[in-house]
């Protein structure tokens, strides 16, 4: 039975398990909007292409399978290009559809037109064109298995609005078969022996493929050996930081003491973790090209083993297979880095325990501790970029798996949409969102598509009215010369009024309690707008003190 293009794609997508996708509606694939009106398949309408790329960017972050979005060309595609630049950097499987020109009017700069295989080279794993509607069962298929196999991350499919209309005869879709890559015996064997030589073992964990049963077997290994184990930026949710192995942070801000120990180590080993700038400290903790640990790198894609770092030990596999394999291997009954690991997350307890005071009436320090006393385990938080995250990053305690999404990439208006698209992937979950008035702004508008889709998500916005890592930066390097970081922002209550959610306004620390409480009875999308003062910048230092380098 012949079907056209529009029709093809969407029964690819079902074929291969998609449940939902977000999008920005544009008329160069009208024909793939009509399929999708009886499929099935539920479909988030955005605000902006930028935030419905985010929002399937946490798809594929908490599900491990491609996140989906939709977009039109040109215009579409440029906005939708800043989470596929996160999916990209933090390794998430995601595949980007766009509508493109008509094939008979290519080469011609045409309304909105793009070349996209060269424009988006740098931003995901494959770009391609579908040029003949016959051919879609096959794109797609690889689409998915691209996205997800080695190093997952983002795949660009271009859609010619013409072929979409094409009626044709072809192969029934099929899914894609997963690729698993699986360690040697003797490389685990080999593990073992340079664990059980040395005297001062860390484990770094972080990137993606790993899933719920890995973590809590990984978990159980480093407590049967009593390792101690960090997590890289932002992967804090990989490891549970109430266990007596977990060591803290390995990410901006990192805790001193833990730098010291990983420099120190004489057994490293990098597990699902590229240990890029932001968790090498600027590339300072490990030496480039030898490290002086003992380096063991486990990865799931061979061309980044020995890319920055030359490893002494060479593991090409996923984190899930890796830990699988990792119970052939007997603990030592009495480890001689036993004290050394209790003492690291003693001080790992002392670093995450928060201020009790600071500058201003507001005080994030109890915030946190109120908030950590009064969330359960599996509520899943939410980020953007700026100083504010510091206060999640550095004193909320993962305790599960799936909790956290938030871009090592860096990238500021994240915490909205992926806090939307959380919700909707867990409805039965609290999704707190935390984000600084400069990152909300980035892609506030996607707070209405919460209040659309009655998707009860908790912004925590702090409000210090400038762009304040920025700032923090401009006062050190460029002291008393503040240029283009102050902001004027609009009432975030009445924003979120108007926009049909629960607004809230903290001016003093003992206000967040019932106005927490208060948005979460509401049942609405709320945003609770905290007053920080500027000078409370860090969670250590003033702004007057970074200035003043005091």
């Amino acid at each position: 039975m012949k079907k056209t293009g529009g029709q093809l794609i969407v029964d690819a997508l079902k074929a291969n398990g998609v449940k939902r996708i977000s999008c920005v509606p544009g008329e160069s694939y009208l024909a793939v909007l009509d399929a999708l009106h009886d499929s099935g398949i539920d479909t988030l309408v955005c605000r902006q292409e930028g935030g419905a790329a985010m929002m399937a960017d946490t798809w594929g972050r908490l599900t491990g399978e491609p996140g989906i979005c939709m977009v039109t060309r040109g215009p579409g595609a440029t906005n939708a290009s800043a989470g596929l630049h996160i999916a990209r950097q933090d390794s998430i499987p995601m595949i980007l559809f766009i509508g493109q020109v008509a094939r008979d009017m290519r080469e011609r700069e045409a309304f909105q037109e793009v070349e996209y295989r060269r424009a988006f080279t740098e931003f995901a794993k494959w770009v391609g064109e579908i040029d003949d509607a016959r051919r879609i069962p096959e794109f797609v298929t690889r689409a998915f298995a691209v996205a997800t196999s080695g190093r997952p991350g983002p795949v660009v499919l271009t859609l010619p609005e013409d072929m979409l209309v094409d009626e044709v005869e072809a192969p029934e879709a099929q899914p894609y078969t997963p690729v698993e890559n699986h360690p040697g015996p003797a490389q685990i064997a080999e593990l073992g022996e340079l664990l059980k030589t040395a005297k001062r073992p860390l484990f770094i964990i972080g990137g993606t493929r790993w899933n719920e049963e890995a973590v809590a077997d990984f978990k159980d290994f480093a407590e049967r050996w009593k390792l101690p184990v960090g997590c890289s930026f932002r992967r804090q949710m990989l490891f549970d930081h109430t266990s007596p192995s977990y060591a803290g942070d390995v990410g901006i801000g990192i805790n001193p003491a833990l730098a010291n120990e990983i420099r120190e180590a004489d057994v490293l080993v990098l597990l699902g973790s590229r240990m890029s700038e932001m968790p090498s400290s600027s590339y300072t903790l490990i030496d480039i090209p030898y490290p002086q640990q003992t380096l063991v790198h486990i990865f799931p894609e061979a061309e980044e083993l020995g890319r920055l770092y030359r490893p002494d030990l060479a593991i090409c596999a996923a984190p899930a297979e890796f830990v699988d394999a990792l119970k052939m291997l007997e603990a030592p009954a009495s480890p001689a880095w036993a004290e050394r690991t209790d003492a690291m997350h003693a001080t790992y307890l002392k670093w995450s325990t928060p201020p009790t005071t600071g500058p201003g009436q507001v005080h994030m320090g109890p915030i946190m501790t109120w908030i950590e006393e009064n969330v359960a385990a599996d509520t899943i938080f939410t980020n953007g970029a700026g100083n504010y995250a510091t206060w999640v990053h550095r004193f909320h305690r993962f305790r599960k798996y799936n909790t956290q999404s938030a871009p090592t990439s860096g990238s500021m208006g994240y915490g909205l949409p992926a806090a939307v698209a959380a919700k909707h992937l867990f409805p039965e979950r609290e999704v707190i969102c935390f984000a600084g008035d400069g990152c909300f702004m980035m892609h506030g508008q996607e707070f209405i598509t919460a209040v659309r889709y009655g998707l009860p998500i908790i912004t925590v916005l702090v409000n210090n009215g400038i762009y304040g890592t920025i700032r923090m930066h401009q006062e050190r390097e460029y002291p008393n010369r503040v240029s283009a970081t102050d902001l004027v922002n609009p009432d975030f209550v009445a924003y979120a009024k108007a926009f049909g959610g629960h607004g809230e306004l903290v001016e003093k620390t003992e206000d967040f309690a019932p106005a927490f409480e208060r948005a979460r009875a509401s049942g609405k999308p709320a945003i609770i707008e905290v007053r920080l003062d500027p000078e409370a910048i860090t969670p250590t230092r003033t702004l007057s003190q970074i200035r003043d380098k005091s």
